[in-house]
This record gives C-alpha cells, structure tokens and sequence, in this order.
C-alpha cells in the first residue's frame, strides 16, 4: 500500500531501534468467514512502551490475543503473517507456550478469580514449573508494586474494588516474570485518581525491564505512557508514529482526545503540526 504522507526523514515514524522484541508482520485473523485483523505489522523494541488505539471493533483486543496465544477460547485463527518475540516465532504457539518464551497478559475486564483469595490468584499465575525462590522474588516484586495486595491476601478477589482488582490482575500476569507484558485497557472504568496510579506503575513496570504492548481507549494516558503508538481502524493500521507526534495531530487529538473545531480554530495561528505516515485502504 502507498502511503499518503511522509514524515521528515529524520521522523520516519519507525520504533526505536533496540535488542529484539516484539514483531507482528502482516497479520491476518478471522473468527469464521469474518476477517478481523488485515495486514496489520507493528514492533515493540525490548524495553519500550508501544500503544494501540482505536475504537471498539477495530481489532484491538483481537491483536493481543493473536500474541498471547488466546485466539482459539474466542473461535479465532490467525490466517496469515507471522508474530516473533526475541527473534522466535509466537505464531501457532498455545497460549502456555507463549507464557513460557516470556509473554503474558492482563486481560480486558480482569478476569480474576472471584472465589479465590488475592494470594490464590497470584499463585495461579506463578504456574507453571517456576522454582520457589523465582516466585518468591516475582511475588515480593508484585506486593512492592501494589502493596494494597499484601493488605488483601486472604480476601476474596471478587470483593476487591475495581481498582484493586486490576492491580491483581496485572500482579498476577507479572507472576511469570515476563519479558513482555500485554494490557488490554487497564484504566477502563476506574475512578481518574486510580487511572493515575494504575499509568504509573505501567511507567515503573517497564523501568524495570519489562516491554509493554498496551492496548487503551484512553488515547491521552496511552499517548503519555508510550514511545510509540499504533492506530487500528477497522482490522488495518491506519497511521504509526511516535506517541508524541499523535498527541500533537490535529486528526488524532479531534478522533481520541475529544478535541474538536473550536479548539482547532483557536489554535489556527500556531505553528503546523507533524504529518503522519497513513495508508489507503
């Protein structure tokens, strides 16, 4: 596909380059006849934040679960393209597999388990061979992130506040100690002061190493967090670029961030903003 606008050259829109992470390369994802992904190819640099925006339905969730290796639970298949991590292929792999190379995920609407306690869940995501001293360490990691999880630990998940059971959510997918931390809209329904909280330990998470493919409606809190940023529309990748190039796009700020003609009007004599790299259809 030809594309629409160029950056400067020194702008390309290209992630930083860095070790290998992850790599989506021309995707295709149907669940039945109903194609959802097309095409679609991002990267992720090890160590980096990269955001994916879009509206309901533009393919979002369903990218993450071609990662994650959860497309089967939801009767869908990738049926095209190729997804790597540290250089090995993801494609095919059972969502266990995946957890093995070092990839897991926080899913949209938590997902916990409401009849166990918070220190059952955060076992239940320690599963899988881990020695004890290795959980140990991923558990002492998890409560000094969320201390409120220490305070909770024999309290049953379900009676968390939303707040709280997103932190477990997170806290049990930072269990396996992986390279790469998938979150499917993490700040979705909770209160703005627990938004903040819930962003910055998404910053101290990946200052500790971990990579982040986040997946966020909240286009501003994306956009703050992430390096760089990804926009689905419709199954596609309608324009990339780095996060603070989106903020400052007039079609981006109108689309996401609920800014519209009069506050384009007002701005009308400052300096133009960055063109972004964009595809036809």
């Amino acid at each position: 596909m030809d594309a629409a606008a160029k950056l400067p050259p020194d702008r390309t829109g290209a992630p930083p380059h860095g070790a290998p992470g992850l790599r989506v390369h021309e995707l295709e994802v149907a669940y039945g006849r109903v194609r959802s992904l097309r095409g679609v190819s991002l990267e992720a640099p090890q160590g980096s934040v990269v955001a994916v925006l879009g509206a309901n339905g533009a393919g979002k969730t369903t990218l993450l679960r071609a990662v994650s290796g959860t497309l089967r639970y939801h009767k869908g298949a990738i049926t095209g393209g190729s997804v790597e991590f540290a250089g090995a292929p993801l494609t095919g792999l059972d969502a266990a597999a995946v957890v093995a190379r070092g990839v897991t995920q926080a899913p949209e609407g938590r997902r916990i388990f409401g009849r166990m306690t918070v220190a059952e869940n955060l076992r239940a995501g320690a599963l899988g061979g881990a020695s004890r001293k290795a959980t140990a360490e991923a558990r002492a990691r998890v409560l000094d992130l969320f201390p409120v999880l220490a305070e909770r630990a024999s309290q049953r998940a379900g009676l968390l506040s939303g707040g709280e059971q997103q932190m477990l959510a997170i806290g049990r997918a930072l269990m396996a100690r992986p390279s790469l931390l998938l979150l499917d809209e993490p700040t979705l329904g909770l209160a703005p002061l627990m938004q903040q909280k819930i962003a910055a330990t998404i910053t101290e998470i990946n200052a500790q190493g971990t990579t982040v493919l986040l997946v966020e409606q909240n286009a501003a809190t994306a956009l703050a967090l992430a390096s760089h940023a990804y926009v689905l529309e419709v199954g596609e990748v309608a324009m990339n670029g780095p996060a603070a190039d989106l903020a400052a796009s007039d079609e981006v700020r109108r689309r996401y961030l609920g800014e519209g003609d009069a506050d384009e009007a007002a701005e009308a004599d400052t300096a133009p903003r960055p063109v972004l790299t964009r595809w036809a259809g």
